[in-house]
């Protein structure tokens, strides 16, 4: 997929891997100058390392402080930021439980980096965008955040957060010429995902016929298929799509899928 973002400034968060890495990497690859940010800057550098021109900074969106640093930065740098894709995110493995076993620590844990971080960083990144009358923000939600999983009290709520906060900015933001959309992945072939559900000692290996059994395509999607939703959001031709969630799954929310 081919789009011109040609002198187009663009951070992404998590951008050291799975998602946010074919992210930043789709919009290299079509002319961007990308700050690929992660919370460990090795990663970042490693991958930025492929495109000239783009950039690695060390980001922790938990930390507020780094937040406004970097943005700071990349304005002192770039001049500008005309995209940000607020990608950082956490889940958990260890405590798959239902809500009255759900450990407070682990809830502040991810409602920290999956929302907060998000709002902290979009808040920065907002008076840039505000100086400028233009910019896009694309938020990085999940189906759980439409559709509730089990077992995944916290995750589910930071992502439906994340799918209203991406309506309510479309809404403040708009008027002056910044774009914010989400994008909704399903199950997604990340390295991580390789190895919870295929690897030989994936804790989730026995369950993953029955996940394929609910996904229509009856696959997972790759992180190549997610960052083309990204790119789509970010081109120049989407100009008129604003507090819009795309879900990118397979066809999983359409409807429940059975065999009679």
């Amino acid at each position: 997929m081919h789009v011109d973002l040609k002198e187009r400034v663009a951070l992404v968060t998590g951008a050291g891997q799975g998602i946010g890495q074919a992210i930043a990497s789709s919009f290299a690859a079509n002319g961007a100058r990308v700050i690929f940010s992660d919370r460990r800057l090795e990663t970042a550098t490693a991958a930025a390392a492929r495109w000239p021109g783009c950039a690695a900074m060390e980001l922790d969106v938990t930390q507020d402080q780094q937040v406004d640093d970097v943005l700071h930065r990349v304005k002192d740098r770039f001049g500008r930021l005309d995209i940000l894709v607020n990608n950082a995110g956490v889940n958990t493995l260890e405590y798959r439980v239902p809500i009255d076993e759900f450990p407070r620590e682990e809830w502040d844990r991810l409602l920290a980096v999956d929302l907060t971080g998000l709002y902290v960083t979009s808040k920065a990144a907002a008076r840039i965008m505000r100086s400028q009358q233009a910019g896009r923000m694309i938020n990085i939600a999940s189906v759980a955040g439409l559709v509730p999983l089990r077992l995944q009290s916290p995750f589910v709520a930071a992502k439906a957060g994340v799918v209203n906060l991406t309506r309510s900015m479309a809404l403040e933001l708009g008027p002056h010429g910044i774009l914010v959309n989400a994008i909704a992945p399903g199950s997604t072939l990340t390295e991580g995902t390789k190895q919870l559900f295929y690897g030989e000692d994936g804790k989730f290996r026995d369950s993953v016929q029955r996940l394929l059994d609910h996904i229509p395509l009856g696959r997972p999607g790759s992180v190549e298929e997610i960052a083309h939703a990204a790119l789509f959001l970010a081109a120049p031709e989407s100009s008129y799509i604003n507090g819009h969630v795309l879900v990118v799954d397979g066809g999983w929310t359409a409807g429940y899928t059975r065999d009679f």
